[in-house]
C-alpha cells in the first residue's frame, strides 16, 4: 500500500484520517469475499477466491503457469478421502485439461469436515478459474466456462448459504424447547 499524502491537524483530524484512507484504497486492491482479486503489484497474473462450505474454508490462488494444481501442498490425486477424489475432479472433466494447462491452482482449506472440504475445494477451483479467465483472458471464454459449469452442476459456482443456527435458552437447540408439563 502506498500514501501520497499524510497531514494530520488538530482542527479536522477526522478529514485527514479519511483522506488517507481514501488514497491508500486507490493504490491497493480492495480484497472481497467470494470473488476474484487481484494480487499482482508487478505485472504477474495472479487472482485469489475464497469459499465457505460450512465451517471449511477454501482460498484458492490462480495465476499463469503450466497446470499445477496443488491442495495444501500437495497434488490434487493425493487429497483424502479417496472415495469423493471424483467430485475433486469434476471441474477439470467438465472443462478439459486444455483450460487448465495454462494456470497454477493453489488452493488452502481448513476448517469443517472431510465433505464440506472437498466442496469447499471444488467450489473454489472452480470460481478461481473464472476469475483468472474474466481477468486475463476474455469475457467470452469466461461465459463459456461458467455456463458449462452452472449446467451441470450449480454449486460448482454459488455457495451454499446454510449454516448452523446457535442455541438459545430454554431449550437444548436451536429450536427445541425443554419438555413442560401443565399438571
Amino acid at each position: 500500500m502506498y500514501v501520497t499524502q499524510f497531514t494530520t491537524s488538530r482542527t479536522n483530524l477526522n478529514e485527514s484520517v479519511s483522506h488517507i484512507i481514501v488514497t491508500c484504497q486507490d493504490h491497493a486492491q480492495v480484497p472481497s469475499r467470494g470473488r476474484g482479486r487481484d494480487l499482482s503489484p508487478r505485472g504477474t497474473q495472479v487472482t485469489d477466491v475464497c469459499i465457505l462450505q460450512k465451517s471449511a474454508t477454501a482460498v484458492a490462488y490462480c495465476k499463469r503457469g503450466n497446470g499445477n494444481l496443488r491442495v495444501n501442498g500437495r497434488p490434487l490425486e493425493l487429497v483424502e478421502p479417496r472415495v469423493l477424489q471424483y467430485k475433486l475432479q469434476e471441474p477439470l472433466l467438465l472443462l478439459g485439461k486444455e483450460r487448465f494447462s495454462g494456470v497454477d491452482i493453489r488452493v488452502r482449506v481448513n476448517g469443517g469436515g472431510h465433505v464440506a472440504q472437498i466442496y469447499a475445494i471444488r467450489q473454489a477451483i472452480s470460481k478461481a478459474l473464472v476469475s483468472y479467465y474474466q481477468k486475463y483472458v476474455d469475457e467470452a471464454s469466461k461465459k463459456e466456462i461458467k455456463d458449462i459449469l452452472i449446467q451441470y452442476d450449480r454449486t460448482l459456482l454459488v455457495a451454499d448459504p446454510r449454516r448452523c443456527e446457535p442455541k438459545k435458552f430454554g431449550g437444548p437447540g436451536a429450536r427445541a424447547r425443554y419438555q413442560k408439563s401443565y399438571r
